[in-house]
């Protein structure tokens, strides 16, 4: 009974909230608001995403706050849920996340995420991924942190899946430094193809940043291989998850 009142909870702040944030950033977006911390955009996302997580009973503990703290990082975490989004999203301060550019066709939803800085990415047009990568740049070198999971979809298990290169590339174009992001306690939440939703934990983990000065394109692989390391690891030894190949 609990899961079920739980699912309708958050369906209901889904169908009514959405509107409410996103029109509000729209019209801030239209009337030409500054995007900066502290903006509509910077916290929107945040109190849209503690809306959801607070329906669903999902309490967020955090490991390592330090390294969430600052500007200008590049946030790589693991991916089993949509829950990993609203978790991340609602305990880091102005960022733009890079996600899949179908959810930008949303109506209403797709326009407040355009209007709040987030990056459409098309994973199957290499040209436009690029692009996509070139504004995230943009998002940095303006001040704003910028949040991906490099695995590209949400997996079935903990078990983290390979890397792609994108975040990486971002990352010694810019000097930013990769913060990887441990998740946990998310498939509990809402696991992959489900759409039931139940109380639970969920950790988030940034791990220590990887500093990316004077690396180079040829470098990518490299670092994707270390953040992937770092998370793997620590999802080993906190919950013995598998690392995988």
């Amino acid at each position: 009974m609990i899961v079920i009142l739980r699912t309708v909870l958050v369906f209901v702040v889904l169908i009514f909230a959405t509107p409410i944030i996103a029109s509000l950033v729209i019209i801030a977006g239209i009337l030409g608001f500054t995007d900066r911390p502290g903006s509509v955009f910077d916290w929107a996302p945040r109190v849209w995403s503690r809306l959801v997580l607070g329906a669903a009973g999902a309490r967020v503990v955090i490991h390592g706050d330090e390294h969430r703290r600052g500007a200008q990082h590049i946030f790589v975490g693991n991916h089993v849920s949509w829950f990993d989004v609203f978790a991340m999203a609602g305990h880091l301060r102005w960022f733009k996340f890079v996600a899949k550019a179908e959810l930008f066709r949303i109506p209403l939803f797709g326009g407040a995420m355009r209007h709040a800085g987030m990056i459409a990415i098309e994973r199957s047009n290499q040209a436009a991924a690029r692009t996509s990568i070139q504004r995230a740049g943009e998002a940095i070198r303006d001040g704003a942190s910028v949040i991906l999971f490099p695995e590209g979809t949400r997996g079935n298990s903990y078990t983290v899946r390979a890397f792609k290169k994108g975040a990486f590339v971002l990352a010694v174009e810019t000097r930013a430094p990769i913060v990887p992001v441990a998740i946990h306690g998310t498939i509990h939440v809402q696991a992959k193809g489900s759409f039931v939703m139940r109380p639970g934990v969920i950790h988030l983990h940034f791990l220590s940043p990887i500093t990316t000065d004077g690396f180079s394109y040829d470098d990518r692989d490299a670092l994707a291989r270390q953040a992937r390391t770092q998370i793997a690891e620590c999802l080993e030894r906190e919950y013995g998850v598998p690392r995988g190949a």
